[in-house]
C-alpha cells in the first residue's frame, strides 16, 4: 500500500484550485475587457448621471408696447413653490409645514396645504395594470403639490429661510415670470391674456393669441457635474446654451389717446347705459389704429372680471346693420362717376316713399332736396333714388370697393367678414335698402377703413396695428411696412365736393350739430339704424346710434367712429354718440397740439358779420 506524502496532497490541492480558478479569471478577464472595452461608453455615460445634472432655464415672453414705447404688457420676476410629500418625515412635521405654509399663503387654508401634502396619493390605473381593490386607482407615493405659483421674490426668499431653519427639505422654489398688465383693463379686449397651463403661460385671447409663437420664449440648459450636495464643479464639461426672450410687440396704439378714449367712452356708458359701446380713432393717412375701445370691458390682471361679451373684440367681430353712415359710399361714387351733381334735385316724397308695395321714409318730410341736402338731411327716400341711378351692379362695385364684404386683416382670428351679397342674390328692394344700411352687415372696423379713404383723399389705406417687432436679445427690429393705399375716386373734384356735403352734416340745420368742435371743420355722418334680431325680425325700441367723422376736415388728423348699441333714454344718434366725439376729439386734438382755425371760430365770425 503506497504512502501519499503531505507535499503530495498539498501539490494536488493547488492543481486542483488552480484548475477551479482558470475558468474564473478568464471569465472575469472577459468581463473585464467587456466593461472596459466593448461597454465602455454605456457605463461611463451611466456614472455621467449620478453626478451629471441638467437645468431648464426659461426665458421671458415678449411684452406689448405702445408706438411710443409705453409698457402694455409686461413679465415680473417671480418664483414658483412645489413640494416633495415624500420627503416629509412623520405627521409631526407634515402638521408644522401646513401650519407654516396656511400662515404665509392665508388664501389658502391648513388643511388645504394638510391634504396637499399627504405622503401618498390615488392614481388612476391602466388597463394593464393590476387592480386588486376594483377600484380603478392605487396608491403611490405623493412626489408633488403644488403649493403657489407668482409669489414674489421678497415673499419666496422669506419662506425659502423659515424651511432652511425648520429643515424642510421637501419644498423647491423654481424662478419663473409673472404675466402682468401694467395698465389695467386698458385695450384689454385687443392685447387678450395669457393662462397657466403645466406651469407655462398659454396664450388665450387677442394679441396674446395671435402673436403666440413670436412672443413665447425659447428654454435654455445648462449641463454641468456636480458633487454630492449639487453643486457645480469647476472641473469637467460645463455645457450650456441660453435661454431666448421672446420678441417684443410694437403696436400703432397711442397710449395718451388710448387713455382719453376710453375715459370718454366710461361717460357715455354711463349716461345711456347701453348693452355695448364701441370706438375707435385712426390715422386715415397710414391706416394706424391709434385707439380702440369697447365697454363692457375687464382687467386682466383680475380674472373675475371677465366675460365673453367684456372680453371679445367686439370691434372687430360684430357684423352690424350700419344705417345711415353708409350713405356717403353710394352717393361719392354717384358723383365721381357722373350720375349726379351737388346740385341735382332728388324728389323725396314728402317723407313717405312706396317702391315695390313697400314704403321707404324719412324722419322728416321732405320735398325735394339737392344731393349735398340728402346727405345734410340723411334722407333715406334720396339716397335710395340716387341708387337706382346707379343701378344694381354699379351699387355694388362702389360698396364692394369701399372694403364692404372683406375683412380688414387686422390680427382679429375672429374677425367677420360682415355680409355684402353679390347681385344675383339681391331681391327687388336690395337696391333701395343696401345703399342706406339696411340688409347688408358690417363691422365697425370696415366702417372705419371705408371713412379713411373719404379723409384722406380718396384713396383707402391698409389698416395697421402692428407697427414693428423687435427681438430684445440682438435689438433686431423688423418693421410692418405701410403699404400703398388705393385710389377709388377718379376725378378729384368730386371727392372735394363729398367733403363739402359732409361739412354740412355738422354744422347748423345738419344732423350732428352736436359733433361740431370751435375752430375746426369736422365732417362726418350720423347713423340710427333699427336692430335686427335673428329669427325674430327688427326689434321694437333697440337701435344702433353711430356718428363716424374726421377732423381737421380739409386735411383729416384722425378719423373716428362711436357705436352705441342699445342706448337708453334716448338713441338718436345726433344725441348719443356725436357729443361722444366731440369730446373725445377736443382732448385729442389738443394732445396732438393741432390749434383751431382763427377763421373759424365763433367770436371771429360774429365780428366778421357784426362789424
Amino acid at each position: 500500500m503506497s504512502v501519499v506524502s503531505t507535499n503530495d496532497r498539498i501539490r494536488f490541492r493547488i492543481r486542483l484550485v488552480a484548475i477551479l480558478l482558470i475558468p474564473v479569471a478568464v471569465a472575469l478577464a472577459v468581463r473585464l475587457y467587456f466593461v472596459q472595452i466593448v461597454a465602455h461608453e454605456y457605463y461611463l455615460d451611466k456614472a455621467r448621471d449620478t453626478y451629471t445634472t441638467t437645468r431648464v432655464t426659461s426665458g421671458k415672453r415678449g411684452e406689448i408696447f405702445d408706438v411710443h414705447g409705453n409698457l402694455l404688457v409686461s413679465n415680473i420676476p417671480s418664483v414658483n413653490i412645489t413640494a416633495d410629500p415624500s420627503h416629509i418625515k412623520n405627521s409631526g412635521s407634515r402638521r408644522r409645514l401646513a401650519y407654516l405654509l396656511a400662515r404665509e399663503f392665508p388664501e389658502t387654508s391648513y388643511e388645504d396645504f394638510f391634504r396637499k401634502l399627504a405622503p401618498t396619493r390615488r392614481k388612476r390605473i391602466s388597463a394593464n395594470d393590476p387592480n386588486p381593490d376594483g377600484s380603478g386607482f392605487r396608491t403611490v407615493p405623493n412626489t408633488y403639490a403644488m403649493i403657489a405659483r407668482d409669489v414674489s421674490l421678497e415673499k419666496a426668499a422669506r419662506l425659502k429661510a423659515l424651511a432652511r431653519v425648520n429643515k424642510f427639505r421637501c419644498l423647491f422654489f423654481k424662478d419663473s415670470y409673472k404675466r402682468i398688465y401694467p395698465k389695467g383693463s386698458l385695450l384689454s379686449n385687443v392685447l387678450g391674456f395669457t393662462n397657466i397651463v403645466d406651469d407655462n403661460d398659454v396664450a388665450q385671447t387677442g394679441l396674446e393669441k395671435f402673436f403666440d409663437e413670436q412672443m413665447t420664449a425659447q428654454f435654455g440648459r445648462e449641463t454641468y457635474e456636480r458633487d454630492r450636495s449639487g453643486r457645480p464643479l469647476l472641473y469637467g464639461p460645463h455645457i450650456s446654451q441660453e435661454a431666448r426672450d421672446g420678441r417684443n410687440i410694437y403696436l400703432t396704439i397711442s397710449e395718451p389717446i388710448q387713455s382719453i378714449l376710453e375715459e370718454e367712452l366710461d361717460v357715455t356708458f354711463r349716461e345711456w347705459k347701453p348693452k355695448t359701446l364701441y370706438a375707435a380713432l385712426v390715422d386715415p393717412k397710414t391706416g394706424n389704429v391709434l385707439a380702440m375701445a369697447q365697454r363692457p370691458t375687464f382687467d386682466p390682471n383680475d380674472r373675475s372680471t371677465y366675460t365673453n361679451e367684456a372680453g371679445r373684440p367686439r370691434i372687430a367681430e360684430d357684423g352690424i346693420e350700419p344705417g345711415s353712415i353708409i350713405k356717403p359710399f353710394t352717393i361719392g361714387k354717384a358723383l365721381d362717376w357722373g350720375y349726379v351733381t351737388p346740385e341735382t334735385e332728388i324728389d323725396c316724397d314728402r317723407g313717405t316713399w312706396i317702391y315695390l308695395g313697400k314704403p321707404l321714409r324719412d324722419s322728416h318730410p321732405y320735398d325735394k332736396l339737392t344731393v349735398a341736402g340728402v346727405i345734410q338731411k340723411s334722407s333715406n327716400i334720396g339716397t335710395a333714388k340716387i341708387a337706382m341711378l346707379l343701378g344694381e351692379e354699379k351699387v355694388y362695385e362702389a360698396l364692394r370697393m369701399f372694403g364692404f364684404g372683406q375683412k380688414t386683416n387686422l390680427p382679429f382670428r375672429t374677425e367677420t367678414a360682415g355680409y355684402l351679397p353679390r347681385v344675383p342674390k339681391w331681391d327687388g328692394l336690395s337696391i333701395t335698402r343696401f345703399p342706406i344700411g339696411y340688409g347688408v352687415r358690417v363691422s365697425p372696423l370696415q366702417m372705419l377703413r371705408a371713412y379713411c379713404a373719404l379723409a384722406n383723399n380718396g384713396k383707402l389705406p391698409q389698416l395697421r396695428l402692428v407697427d414693428r417687432l423687435e427681438d430684445p436679445a440682438t435689438g433686431v427690429v423688423e418693421q410692418i411696412p405701410v403699404k400703398p393705399p388705393v385710389q377709388l375716386f377718379e376725378h378729384p373734384e368730386c371727392h372735394r365736393q363729398l367733403i363739402d356735403m359732409m361739412t354740412l352734416v355738422t354744422k347748423k340745420g345738419g344732423t350732428a350739430a352736436r359733433a361740431a368742435l370751435p375752430g375746426y371743420e369736422v365732417a362726418g355722418k350720423t347713423g340710427t339704424s333699427r336692430k335686427y334680431i335673428p329669427g325674430r325680425g327688427y326689434a321694437s325700441g333697440k337701435y344702433f346710434s353711430s356718428f363716424v367723422g374726421f377732423v381737421p376736415a380739409r386735411n383729416p388728423a384722425f378719423v373716428m367712429l362711436v357705436t352705441v348699441d342699445e342706448p337708453h333714454g334716448a338713441y338718436y344718434a345726433s344725441t348719443v354718440a356725436a357729443p361722444t366725439f366731440k369730446r373725445v376729439a377736443e382732448r385729442v386734438l389738443r394732445h396732438m397740439n393741432i390749434p383751431p382755425d382763427p377763421a373759424l371760430l365763433p367770436e371771429n365770425n360774429r365780428t366778421r358779420t357784426n362789424p
